[in-house]
């Protein structure tokens, strides 16, 4: 089929008056579906059930080094809990501190610590005239928000299906005021991109004016692989930085919510020694310890390495038939008709879609007329401003694969009824 820009306008009213009469017919159907989130199903939660049957009233509550979990004390998290994270991130155990159930937590104290104390002893960053923060965009909401709560400037820097655009990284760091750049480097939200190689030496190698930069390095998908035989690779960062003598400069987040229970997984922190050690000091007077019972949990049902690799199949053989059927949604509806293009991730929970221009606020709002929830247009934008009004994030992995057939449907119905009353406007 020929590309909608190339139809008539008397063909472009037909075709608008066949799609407003299959509109009309899909909001008959009184639907109440949600893909706003990327919320692990039912289904994946229920297979890490069996974790929770590991200790019986007999069990011997101690990790391997004799430590009881029950009681306070080891403010780092248990050595195995230390060692499985790290395995996950390819970073030694002494390198991480465990934290509670989600890393978000963490990165939001880690931004709140450096504004009221500053960062390894450097002027906190509320008595300062101005700080920012670098944000690549489409990215994650959460990252934005949090930056945008402490009043933290941010400039979006573009992103392409290599990573952020490093040319202007680069450039932005040379001004002192710019204290942090945003990062999830494999599988990124929403693009579902991974980090070339390039991308990730140049980053470990910026030469930022601010003593006080961090690199926020959120891996959260280091593990979300949807197939065995095409995976994505990413460089272990922490050590690209060591090898440039910036090993401070960085800060790597995780944690188990979409492997074990989102909302009580174990989540950490990832750092240089030095990095550890200013977490630490304000640690000590937050808490004396956190859940060790349930970092032990995690460590006796996972063991290692690969048995997280092992359960992160049965993961993605939930995930991999519903990414498919949504792009074979879009391949099938959408291919050349040049109303849209979007990725196609081997790994992590999010599709990125790009509308025409100035067409994802009105596709959104459709799918929530007909009674679909999307993540709202724009969010995945600073201050929530797609400077396109184009991007839209599809997360497949909540609904069923009935549900999510009707939603993709509804989906592409709702593109091509909001882009050709856009090309008929332009054609007035």
């Amino acid at each position: 089929m020929k590309p909608y820009c190339e139809w008539s306008k008397e063909e472009l009213l037909a075709l608008k008056e066949k799609l407003a009469k299959q509109y009309e017919d899909a909001k008959a159907k009184g639907l109440k579906l949600d893909m706003s989130r990327g919320k692990p199903a039912a289904e994946q939660l229920d297979m890490t059930m069996p974790m929770m049957d590991i200790f019986n009233r007999d069990f011997d509550m101690r990790d391997e080094q004799g430590v009881d979990v029950r009681n306070y004390g080891n403010l780092e998290g248990i050595i195995g809990a230390r060692r499985l994270l790290g395995s996950m991130l390819g970073v030694d155990p002494e390198h991480v501190i465990v934290f509670g159930t989600a890393s978000l937590s963490v990165m939001y104290d880690t931004v709140s610590r450096s504004m009221t104390h500053g960062v390894m002893g450097s002027t906190p960053w509320c008595r300062l005239d101005k700080v920012k923060f670098l944000c690549p965009a489409p990215g994650y909401d959460r990252h934005f928000a949090i930056t945008e709560h402490f009043g933290i400037e941010m400039i979006t820097i573009p992103m392409d299906e290599n990573g952020p655009d490093m040319d202007l990284v680069e450039e932005y760091v040379k001004d002192p005021a710019v204290k942090g750049i945003w990062c999830v480097p494999m599988y990124t939200n929403p693009l579902g991109i991974t980090y070339s190689e390039e991308v990730c030496r140049r980053m470990a190698d910026l030469n930022p004016a601010a003593e006080d930069f961090r690199i926020y390095w959120d891996n959260a998908y280091c593990v979300h692989h949807l197939y065995d035989d095409r995976q994505d690779t990413l460089p272990e960062i922490l050590s690209m930085c060591r090898a440039n003598g910036k090993e401070d400069m960085v800060l790597i987040f995780a944690s188990t919510s979409k492997i074990s229970f989102a909302g009580a997984g174990i989540s950490c922190i990832a750092a240089s020694l030095g990095n550890l050690e200013w977490v630490k000091k304000s640690m000590t007077i937050q808490i004396i310890s956190h859940d060790k019972i349930n970092q032990l949990r995690h460590v006796l049902y996972f063991k290692d390495l690969d048995g997280v690799k092992e359960h992160m199949r049965k993961h993605a053989a939930i995930m991999r038939p519903k990414f498919e059927l949504v792009l074979e949604t879009l391949e099938r509806e959408l291919a050349g008709l040049g109303i849209g293009t979007w990725t196609k991730p081997l790994g992590g929970y999010f599709i990125s879609f790009n509308t025409m221009d100035g067409c994802a606020r009105a596709v959104v709002e459709r799918c929530r007329e007909a009674g679909v929830t999307l993540t709202g247009a724009g969010a995945t934008y600073p201050y929530k401003k797609d400077p396109h009004d184009s991007n839209i994030r599809i997360a497949p992995s909540y609904p069923t694969l009935e549900e999510l057939k009707v939603t993709s449907e509804l989906f592409v119905l709702c593109v091509k009824l909001v882009s050709v009353e856009k090309l008929l406007k332009e054609k007035a």
